[in-house]
C-alpha cells in the first residue's frame, strides 16, 4: 500500500513556501463604523466591496477571533461560525468528513466537506474550482477574524450560490513572542501547539505548528491532525507590499464511524454500524499549499497580483459491500486521489474623490485550475475485507474556472450604492484510462458558463441606523463527486447541470455607540435545477436536478454591553425551505411543498459573558436547532430538535515578559442526547451522526515576549 510521506508540520510549511506561490488578500482598508465611532470594526479583505460591515448594502458579519480564543478548544471553524446568523456550522465529530457548513441552506446536502459556500483563507481558496471545499484548512491558532458574506453579493465570488467565508490570520508585529499551549479533555482529546510571531527588520512573521488527537466519543472515530502555518509580511518599497503564506494539514490516521440508523442512534449513540467496523473505514490526508500577494500602488490606482498553488493526497477506505463490486462498472471501495491545484488573480482598482461623493471601481480576472489523478480499488482480497484489492478505476479529472469581473461602489451623503458583474466559466474534463469488458470509456468534457450580478442600495436614516436592500443572481455547478455517477450502477453523469438562483434581501443595521449593535435581514431565494440526491446504494450516490426550490427567511444578530462586566450576543435564523414543484428523483416522486432536507426551520445561538476582572472571562452559551428532514420524500424520521448549553472560563496573568493563560470548558452541560448533523439521502437510512454527551476540556498557555 502506498503511503504518503510524513513530514513534520514546520518542514511541510517550509517546503510549501519554497515550492508554491499563491493568492492572498488584496487591499488593506482600515475603517470605522461611521463617523460617530460606532462599534469600531477593522476589515481587511481581498474585494473592494467588503470594506465596512455597517455601511455596505448587503449582509456581512465579522467575528473577532481574538475575543473568543481563550474560550474555545480551537480545532474546528464551527467554534466561531455558530455566532453568525444565517450560517449553520455543524461539527460532525467525524474528522474523516470535515465540518458541515451551510449558509441560508446552501451546502446543507453535502455528505463530506463543504459545497455551495466559498471558503478562503488569507486569500487562498480552500474551495476547489468545482465548489467543493475543506474547512479543516483553517488554522484557528493564527486566525484574527472571520468575515461572512451572505446573500446576493456572495455570487460575485464565483462558482457557488450561498455565501463566502474568509479567514484572515494575524500580521506579525511588535517584539518577538514565543507561545506554547497544551489542552486535554474528554474522549482522549489532546492538543499541543507552538507559535512564534513578531517583527524583525521590517518583516512581520508568524509561524505555528500544532497537533490534535482524539479517541472519539463514538467507537471507531479516532483521529490525528497535524497542522503547520507560516506567514511573512514585508514592504520592499514604499509603493509595494508583499505577503507570503503557506500551510499544511496532515491526517495520518482518521477513522470514519459513518452514520447511524435512527434506532441505533436512539439506543446506542456511541456505537458504530457493522459496515464501518467490518471494513475498517478510514482516511489519510496530506495537504500542502502556499501563496503570494503583491500589491503595487500608483497614485490613486492599486494593482494586485495573487498567486497560489498546492497539492492534496487522500486515501480513503469505504464500506462498500463486496457484491455490488461485481458490476464491471463499479469503481471499487478504496479511493486513491492525488491533486495538484493552482490559481491566479489580477485586479486593478481606483478610488475617486468626486467632491460631495466618493467612488471605487475595480476590474479583474480570476483563474483557478485543479487536476486529480483518481484511482479506485476493490476493498477486499478474497475473504479479507477492508484492504486494498484489484484496480477498478484509473482516470484524470480536470476542473478549471475563468472569471473576469467588474465591481463598483458609490457613496454620497446618506446614500451608498454597490454593484458588480462577473462572468463565470467552469470546465470539466475526464480522461478514463480504465477500460475493460462491460466498463466502457467514460471520457468526456463539460462546460458551464453564466453571468452573475448583484446590486445593493443603503440609506442612513441616522448616524446609527442604516437600511439596505440588495438583489442578484447565483450560479452553482455540480462538483466532480456529484458528476461521478449517473446512477449508483453506471458511469459519469453528463446530464447533471448547474443550479441557478435569484435572491433578494432587505435589512436594517443599528449601531448604538460602542455598546450595542443589531442586524435584521429578510431574504428570499428562488432556485431552479437545485442539485439533489437521486439515489444512494452500494456505496455510491448519484444526483439529479430538482425542478424548483424556494427559501424564505429571517436573520437577526445582536451584541450588547449590559454593564458590570456583563455582555450578551446572539444569532437567530428562521428558514422556510421547500420544493415548490414536484419532480422525479430516481424511482421516487418528490411532492411539491416537501421540506428540503438538512435545513432546520429555526436555529439560534446566544451567549452571556461576564468579565469580573481584567484577563478573566466566564461564558454561558446556548445553541438550539430545529428538527432536520433527512431526505426529499420527507418519509424517514427527522433528526429531532435539541438545545445545548456550554460553559467556558478562561483567565490570563502577566508577569514581566511572561503571560500565563488557563482555559476550562464544558460542552453539552445538561448532557442532552442529540444528532449533531445528518447525511442527506444516506444509503441504508444511516442518516444520523450523533453528538457527544457532556464533555470537558482544560488547557494551559505560556508565552514569553523577548
Amino acid at each position: 500500500m502506498h503511503r504518503a510521506p510524513r513530514l513534520p508540520p514546520f518542514a511541510a510549511v517550509l517546503l510549501a513556501m519554497l515550492c508554491h506561490t499563491g493568492k492572498t488578500t488584496a487591499s488593506e482598508t482600515v475603517v470605522t463604523t461611521a463617523e460617530e465611532s460606532m462599534l469600531e470594526t477593522i476589515v481587511v479583505t481581498d474585494t473592494p466591496l467588503v470594506d465596512e460591515s455597517f455601511e455596505r448594502p448587503y449582509a456581512i458579519d465579522v467575528v473577532d477571533a481574538d475575543e473568543f480564543r481563550g474560550s474555545i478548544v480551537g480545532v474546528n471553524a464551527s467554534e466561531l461560525l455558530s455566532r453568525v446568523p444565517g450560517v449553520i456550522a455543524r461539527n460532525r465529530h467525524n474528522y474523516a468528513q470535515d465540518l458541515q457548513i451551510s449558509v441560508r441552506g446552501f451546502g446543507s446536502r453535502t455528505a463530506f466537506g463543504v459545497r455551495g459556500v466559498r471558503l478562503i483563507g488569507d486569500g487562498i481558496p480552500a474551495s476547489n474550482p468545482d465548489g467543493q471545499g475543506q474547512a479543516a484548512l483553517f488554522n484557528l491558532d493564527t486566525v484574527e477574524r472571520a468575515e461572512v458574506i451572505r446573500g446576493p453579493f456572495a455570487a460575485l465570488e464565483g462558482n457557488h450560490a450561498g455565501g463566502v467565508i474568509r479567514f484572515h490570520s494575524r500580521t506579525g508585529s511588535g517584539p518577538p513572542r514565543l507561545e506554547a499551549q497544551a489542552l486535554a479533555g474528554a474522549w482522549g482529546t489532546r492538543r499541543f501547539g507552538l507559535r512564534a510571531e513578531g517583527e524583525r527588520g521590517g518583516v512581520g512573521y508568524l509561524f505555528d505548528s500544532s497537533r490534535f488527537e482524539t479517541s472519539g466519543f463514538q467507537r471507531h472515530s479516532a483521529a490525528r491532525r497535524d497542522t503547520g502555518f507560516a506567514k511573512l509580511d514585508l514592504n520592499p518599497a514604499d509603493d509595494l507590499r508583499l505577503t507570503l503564506v503557506a500551510n499544511s494539514l496532515t491526517q495520518p490516521y482518521t477513522d470514519d464511524p459513518q452514520g447511524l440508523s435512527y434506532n441505533t442512534w436512539r439506543d446506542q449513540p456511541r456505537t458504530t454500524e457493522a459496515p464501518a467496523r467490518d471494513f475498517n473505514t478510514r482516511k489519510r490526508i496530506r495537504h500542502l499549499q502556499g501563496g503570494v500577494r503583491m500589491v503595487h500602488t500608483v497614485g490613486d490606482n492599486e494593482l494586485t497580483l495573487n498567486l497560489h498553488g498546492g497539492t492534496r493526497r487522500v486515501v480513503q477506505f469505504q464500506s462498500i459491500p463486496v457484491a455490488p463490486q461485481a458490476n464491471p462498472r463499479h469503481a471499487g471501495g478504496v479511493i486513491d486521489l492525488d491533486r495538484r491545484f493552482e490559481g491566479l488573480g489580477l485586479r486593478w482598482s481606483r478610488d475617486m474623490d468626486l467632491g460631495t461623493a466618493f467612488a471605487n471601481v475595480s476590474a479583474g480576472v480570476d483563474f483557478e485550475r485543479s487536476k486529480d489523478v483518481r484511482r479506485g480499488f476493490e476493498n477486499f482480497i478474497g475473504d479479507r475485507i477492508g484492504v486494498r484489492g484489484a484496480l477498478r478505476r484509473d482516470e484524470s479529472n480536470s476542473v478549471s474556472s475563468l472569471a473576469p469581473y467588474v465591481l463598483a461602489s458609490w457613496a454620497d451623503g446618506p446614500w451608498t450604492w454597490s454593484g458588480g458583474v462577473r462572468y463565470n466559466q467552469v470546465r470539466f474534463e475526464v480522461r478514463d484510462r480504465y477500460i475493460a469488458a462491460g466498463n466502457p470509456d467514460d471520457s468526456g468534457r463539460l462546460a458551464f458558463s453564466r453571468i452573475t450580478s448583484a446590486v445593493g442600495l443603503a440609506y442612513a436614516l441616522s448616524p446609527s441606523i442604516q437600511v439596505f436592500a440588495s438583489m442578484g443572481t447565483g450560479f452553482e455547478t455540480p462538483t466532480l463527486n456529484e458528476l461521478s455517477y449517473a446512477t449508483p450502477e453506471s458511469g459519469f453523469n453528463f446530464a447533471l447541470g448547474p443550479s441557478r438562483s435569484r435572491q433578494w434581501e432587505v435589512g436594517l443595521k443599528h449601531r448604538n455607540g460602542a455598546n450595542t449593535r443589531f442586524d435584521l435581514v429578510l431574504f428570499s431565494i428562488d432556485t431552479r435545477n437545485e442539485i439533489v440526491v437521486s439515489a444512494s446504494a452500494g456505496g455510491r450516490t448519484s444526483h439529479t436536478n430538482a425542478a424548483r426550490t424556494r427559501r424564505d427567511g429571517l436573520e437577526f444578530g445582536f451584541a450588547t454591553e449590559l454593564g458590570a462586566g456583563l455582555s450578551a450576543s446572539g444569532a437567530v435564523t428562521l428558514i422556510d425551505a421547500r420544493h415548490t414543484r414536484g419532480f422525479e428523483s430516481g424511482d421516487n416522486h418528490i411532492d411539491r411543498g416537501n421540506r428540503m432536507p438538512g435545513i432546520a426551520k429555526l436555529t439560534a445561538y446566544g451567549e452571556i459573558a461576564w468579565r469580573p476582572a481584567e484577563g478573566v472571562r466566564v461564558g454561558l452559551e446556548a445553541e438550539h436547532r430545529g428538527r432536520l428532514w433527512v431526505e426529499d420524500r420527507n418519509r424517514a424520521r427527522p433528526a429531532p430538535a435539541h438545545t445545548l448549553l456550554h460553559l467556558s472560563a478562561n483567565a490570563e496573568q502577566k508577569v514581566g515578559p511572561w503571560t500565563f493563560g488557563q482555559t476550562f470548558r464544558i460542552d453539552n452541560l445538561a448532557d442532552r442526547r442529540h444528532v449533531a448533523s445528518v447525511i442527506v439521502g444516506a444509503a441504508g437510512e444511516r442518516f444520523y451522526e450523533p453528538g457527544p454527551p457532556r464533555s470537558w476540556f482544560a488547557g494551559l498557555r505560556l508565552s514569553h515576549t523577548f
